[in-house]
């Protein structure tokens, strides 16, 4: 791990402007995902900004009826909100499916969204990636490489990595709003849906955030209510990162809402999917994963996905 600086920040805006004044910074919380980067001097930051004293830790009611997360809201105390529990469940099971008991102790809503592809070839620094180090090439395209895990939709020549969030799936399906701070204090809402960059090109940009800016909350809209599931099948039961996972939100009219994850750079869903859900799994997925450019190694998760939803679909 290289020498870096450190600090603790008290003030949102006043952190914006810190990290954007700083070369090089980082955020840092819960540091589940960052100090393993660090260690691996695959991030590298001059500087860290500790925005644990922020106070952007709890969980309220919105006046349209809604809910607002705080940024450092713990994975555990979010799962576990009783009005999280009722209202929206899908997220529940999603962060409960994410990861360990002592990660989810630790891991904040910001941080969770703002993790890092679990790619391998991003993680091997003797490995070529375009998300890792622009324009080396990407080495999970190459003859012979292990795919199996990576991306099938929203991929490009110069990246197939996976988004690897459980919990960022589930907003997706709760159309969540990400609210920020800038460096100038300004503050922004960002839906969900237009959060994440496609890789592109420029697979090293994953989000719409611009230097320095500090997510301070997410917000959900009230609740559909619905039958709220999250299925996520994997290589192995005990916290492995997603093959496909699936959050299906599901009305009595058999009308409802559809997001995946595992499958691409970001949680993927399409409205027009959504429309397809009471003709069954088969329709929804041809709508879902059209365009799909799986590699040899992981065109499974095709039918996967399908199935997936289908068992889930049986269950109601």
């Amino acid at each position: 791990m290289r020498a870096f600086s450190y600090e603790r920040a008290t003030d949102p805006a006043a952190a914006a402007a810190r990290a954007a004044q700083v070369p090089g910074a980082k955020f840092i919380a819960g540091g589940t995902n960052l100090l393993d980067l660090m260690k691996l001097e695959i991030e590298t930051p001059v500087h860290l900004i500790d925005v644990n004293g922020l106070g952007l830790d709890e969980i309220t009611r919105t006046d349209d009826g809604g809910l607002r997360i705080g940024a450092l809201v713990r994975n555990t105390d979010l799962a576990a909100n009783d009005l999280v529990r009722r209202d929206y469940a899908v997220l529940t099971r999603a962060l409960v499916a994410g990861a360990s008991g002592q990660l989810r102790n630790k891991a904040t809503t910001a941080g969770n969204l703002l993790q890092r592809t679990r790619c391998p070839y991003f993680y091997d620094t003797a490995q070529a990636c375009n998300k890792r180090s622009p324009g080396t090439g990407c080495a999970a395209l190459g003859k012979g490489a292990f795919s199996r895990q990576l991306g099938i939709v929203g991929t490009s020549d110069a990246c197939i990595a996976t988004h690897p969030s459980d919990m960022a799936v589930a907003l997706r399906v709760l159309d969540a709003v990400v609210e920020t701070v800038t460096p100038t204090g300004a503050t922004r809402k960002i839906p969900l849906a237009e959060f994440y960059r496609l890789p592109g090109d420029t697979p090293d940009k994953e989000t719409v955030l611009a230097s320095g800016e500090i997510i301070t909350a997410v917000a959900l809209p009230p609740s559909i209510g619905g039958r709220q599931s999250y299925y996520k099948t994997r290589d192995r039961a005990s916290y492995a990162f997603a093959l496909v996972s699936v959050a299906l939100i599901r009305q009595p009219d058999g009308t409802g809402r559809v997001a995946l994850g595992g499958v691409g750079p970001v949680p993927w869903r399409r409205a027009e999917a959504d429309a397809e859900l009471p003709r069954g799994a088969q329709a929804v997925m041809a709508r879902l994963l059209e365009g799909a450019r799986p590699t040899e190694e992981n065109a499974f998760k095709i039918p996967l996905a399908e199935r997936t939803l289908a068992a889930m679909l049986a269950e109601e």
